[in-house]
C-alpha cells in the first residue's frame, strides 16, 4: 500500500507555521518577563463606582501595584528635579520607553485635622477639594525595607479625561504612573501624609525650587517617600530635609505627616513673607510640631491636635498682607472650633467624617473656586485602616469604604 506524502509546498507552509507560533511564543514570554508586574498590576484596576455626573462624581478605582515600581531606582539616581524628569523616568522604567506619558499640575484647595478617639486611637482627616475627577485608591505592596500603603490619587493629575471612564489601553497604561502622584495616605508603619496648596509669593504663585547639592524631589514624590519609607514622623521630616523641593508648575505646596504615636508636623518651605517670597531657590524648610507650636499662636500652643488647610503657618509670613492673602483660614478657624469643644476627642471615624463635612465644598462659603469635595478620608494611624467617602456622599451607606493595611 502506497503511503501519501505530503507536497513539498505543504511541508514549507508547516514550518513556516511552526516558526510563526514559536516566535509568537517567545516574543509573549520576553514580554511576560519584561512586563509581568506592569501588566498585573493593568490587569488589577477596578472600577469601585461609578461616574455620576448630575453630582460632579467621577468614577473611582482601585489599583494593587506589583513590584516596587522602581521607586528605589528612583532614590539611587537622586530623585529628579522638574515633572519633565519624573515622567521621563516614568517612561523609561515602566513603560521601557515605549509609551509616554504625562502629568499635570491643577490648582487645588483642602483641609486636614489631626485627632483621636476615646481609646486613644489617633485619626488623621483630609479633605481634597477641587472640581470633578476619577479618582484611585493606589495599593501597593510591602517590599525590602519600604512599608505597604494605601493612597488617593486623582487621575487628572496623570492627564486622563475627566468627562469619561477609563478606555481605551492607553489609560490603564497611564494609571501605572499613579503611585508617583499620590495626594494623602498611610502606610503599614501608621504614618499618614497629606499635600495641601499654599498660593506662595503674593499676587503670583511662586513654585518651590530649592538648588543645592542636595538629590531632588518634586511634590507628590515627596509624599510617595515617606509613604514607603518613613516609620515615624521623626524620619518623614528626615526624608523631608535630605533632598531639595520642587514644587510642580507654578504651584506651592505644604505639607502635614503623623504617626501613631500622636506625633504631628506640618512643612513648609519659606523666606521672608508673602509679599517678598518671589524666590522659590532660596526658600528652607520649616517644621513645625504639634507638641511644639506656640509660637504660631496661643490657639496652637494649647493643642497637641494640628490643622492645617491653604496658607502658610509660619509666624510673621504675611505680615503687611491682606487678611485674603491666608487662604483657608476660614476653614482652618471652624475646624479649630469643632475641636476645641472636646479637645481634639472625636468618638470614632464617623465623628472625624463630620468634622470633614462641617468645611466641605457645598456646606461651607469657600474662599476659593474649587467646585466639590472630590474625596474625604480618615486615616486610623492605631488600626492601620482607611475610611474614604467620595464627593461629599456622606448620606450614602454604600458610599463609605473602609480599607486595611493589617494582614
Amino acid at each position: 500500500m502506497k503511503t501519501k506524502t505530503m507536497p513539498r509546498w505543504g511541508k514549507i507552509l508547516l514550518g513556516i507555521g511552526i516558526t510563526l507560533v514559536a516566535l509568537v511564543l517567545i516574543l509573549g514570554i520576553a514580554v511576560y518577563a519584561i512586563f509581568h508586574n506592569e501588566l498585573a498590576t493593568a490587569f488589577s484596576i477596578t472600577q469601585l463606582r461609578t461616574r455620576n455626573d448630575d453630582h460632579q462624581d467621577g468614577s473611582v478605582y482601585t489599583m494593587q501595584v506589583h513590584g516596587d515600581f522602581y521607586l528605589d531606582d528612583f532614590v539611587a539616581q537622586g530623585g529628579v528635579s522638574s515633572d519633565a524628569e519624573l515622567i521621563a523616568f516614568i517612561t523609561g522604567n515602566i513603560t521601557k520607553g515605549l509609551i509616554d506619558m504625562g502629568l499635570e499640575s491643577p490648582e487645588i484647595g483642602c483641609s486636614a485635622f489631626t485627632a483621636q478617639t476615646p481609646d486613644g486611637d489617633v485619626l488623621f482627616g483630609r479633605n481634597y477639594d477641587f472640581s470633578k475627577t476619577n479618582t484611585c485608591l493606589v495599593f501597593t505592596e510591602k517590599n525590602a525595607g519600604r512599608h505597604a500603603s494605601i493612597s488617593t490619587v486623582d487621575l487628572q493629575f496623570l492627564g486622563i479625561d475627566v468627562n469619561s471612564d477609563l478606555g481605551g489601553l492607553m489609560d490603564y497604561v497611564t494609571c501605572l504612573a499613579a503611585p508617583y502622584a499620590p495626594l494623602d495616605g498611610i502606610n503599614d508603619a501608621g504614618v499618614s501624609c497629606g499635600i495641601f496648596m499654599t498660593y506662595q509669593g503674593g499676587a503670583q504663585t511662586v513654585a518651590t525650587d530649592q538648588n543645592t547639592d542636595k538629590p531632588d524631589f518634586t511634590s507628590t514624590t515627596l509624599l510617595r517617600l515617606i509613604l514607603d519609607y518613613a516609620d515615624s514622623v521623626e524620619e518623614a521630616v528626615e526624608i523631608a530635609r535630605s533632598y531639595d523641593l520642587h514644587d510642580s508648575a507654578i504651584t506651592s505646596y505644604h505639607y502635614m505627616v503623623a504617626d501613631a504615636t500622636g506625633k504631628s508636623a506640618i512643612l513648609e518651605w519659606v523666606t521672608g513673607t508673602d509679599a517678598t517670597d518671589n524666590d522659590g531657590t532660596a526658600r528652607e524648610l520649616k517644621v513645625i510640631y504639634n507638641d511644639d507650636d506656640a509660637y504660631v499662636g496661643e490657639l496652637e500652643g494649647s493643642t497637641d491636635y494640628q490643622v492645617i488647610t491653604n496658607f502658610v503657618l509660619t509666624p510673621g509670613y504675611y505680615d503687611g498682607c491682606a487678611p485674603e492673602e491666608k487662604k483657608g483660614y476660614d476653614r482652618y478657624e471652624k475646624i479649630y472650633e469643632i475641636l476645641s469643644q472636646t479637645n481634639g476627642v472625636v468618638a470614632d471615624e464617623s465623628a472625624a467624617m463630620d468634622v470633614l463635612a462641617a468645611v466641605g465644598r457645598r456646606t461651607w462659603d469657600n474662599d476659593d473656586g474649587n467646585g466639590c469635595t472630590v474625596h474625604s478620608a480618615i486615616y486610623n494611624l492605631t488600626d492601620k485602616t482607611m475610611v474614604w467617602v467620595p464627593n461629599e456622599n456622606y448620606d450614602d451607606p454604600s458610599a463609605w469604604y473602609t480599607f486595611s493595611l493589617n494582614p
